[in-house]
């Protein structure tokens, strides 16, 4: 639909008719301005029809700034947008730990953090219509990526991140405090924490428990997982089977806080000991906390003020320089008579 932001400024095309008739009119001159080569300059009214030409232009180029100053515009089809009222931080451990080799993905060992960037990564992609940040942690904790609907972003910065960035120590109550700091700053019906880590807390000034009960105060619901094998075998000597191992990898975990934490909060912990129990829990987590589709319907606007402005612009530079190109072309049109005559001259002197 083509429509005008402005439509009262159309009344004030008349304005140079009305300045025209009302203001008096100037006073000649005393002195005159004398040009040697006047003769030589083209008028620019070329008698009444030039005249009434120069008038139509100028008014051409008046309306169309007009229609500029207008803001002429068209807006679209309606397009229709699922939103939510969820606010969901998703809190990954990056400490030294992740390292561990104890995941099997693709028939392959892998290491925690790679299982997690794989199910966590497309746990992102489906949540459309969330607003979703990223925390990152270890010895320290910080905001990866602040809330926000750009899916693709959170999903690149998670895929990013590098094992040992925030330190080797594992802060979960200082991860907990600022997710619930940056999802307080939101208004939300609906405010959700996702923390994920392999260990106990080891680092932080805020302790695990004492975060869980700021995130109820705040009414932040967290989900805790603990992701780990509980077996995993150690190579011996030089990489052979001799003096070979096996361990437990997961006996840092400290399963009972972050139950703890899940139930202050209203949330749930779960155990993952590989990829596919990991993918099971994400795919519970949609289920727990479902996209909710509130449609906001908005329709795209594109301004239009430039066409008008741009052709305005271009025929008062036209006109403008008429003048030095119809001199240009009489100096050259002399030029070429004086050019001409010489050389009948000179033709004309060598005849017998």
């Amino acid at each position: 639909m083509f429509e005008f932001a402005l439509p009262w400024l159309f009344l004030l095309l008349p304005l140079p008719l009305l300045a025209r008739r009302l203001l008096p009119k100037s006073e000649p001159l005393n002195s005159a301005l004398k040009v040697p080569y006047y003769q030589q300059l083209p008028r620019k009214s070329g008698g009444a029809s030039g005249n009434y030409f120069n008038l139509f232009l100028l008014w051409l180029i008046w309306s169309l700034l007009i229609t500029a100053a207008a803001r002429p515009q068209w807006y679209g089809e309606p397009i229709t947008q699922t939103s939510s009222a969820r606010d969901l931080l998703i809190a990954v451990d990056i400490s030294g730990s992740m390292e561990t080799p104890d995941m099997i993905l693709n028939g392959n060992p892998a290491m925690r953090i790679t299982a997690v960037k794989n199910v966590v990564g497309d746990f992102v992609l489906r949540r459309k219509g969330d607003r979703l940040g990223l925390v990152l942690f270890g010895t320290r904790a910080y905001l990866q990526a602040p809330l926000t609907f750009d899916r693709e972003t959170v999903d690149t910065l998670l895929a990013e991140a590098q094992i040992g960035f925030a330190g080797q120590g594992t802060a979960i109550g200082d991860a907990i405090g600022l997710s619930v700091k940056r999802l307080t700053q939101r208004p939300a019906d609906q405010r959700v924490l996702i923390l994920l880590t392999d260990g106990a807390n080891t680092a932080g000034e805020v302790e695990p428990l004492k975060a869980a009960e700021l995130a109820k105060q705040a009414g932040v619901k967290v989900y805790t997982i603990g992701v780990g094998a509980e077996e995993m075998v150690q190579p011996g000597l030089l990489g052979s089977r001799f003096g070979a191992r096996r361990v437990n990898p997961s006996r840092d975990l400290d399963s009972e806080t972050l139950q703890s934490i899940a139930d202050k909060t209203g949330g749930r912990y779960f155990r993952a000991h590989n990829p596919e129990e990991l993918a099971k829990i994400y795919t519970e987590l949609d289920r727990l906390e479902p996209v909710e589709q509130e449609a906001e319907t908005y329709r795209p606007l594109r301004s239009l003020y430039v066409w008008p402005l741009g052709l305005a612009l271009l025929l008062a530079a036209l006109w403008a320089a008429a003048p030095l190109l119809a001199t240009a072309l009489s100096n050259l049109s002399a030029r070429r008579s004086a050019a001409e005559n010489a050389h009948s001259h000179r033709n004309g002197g060598l005849k017998v």
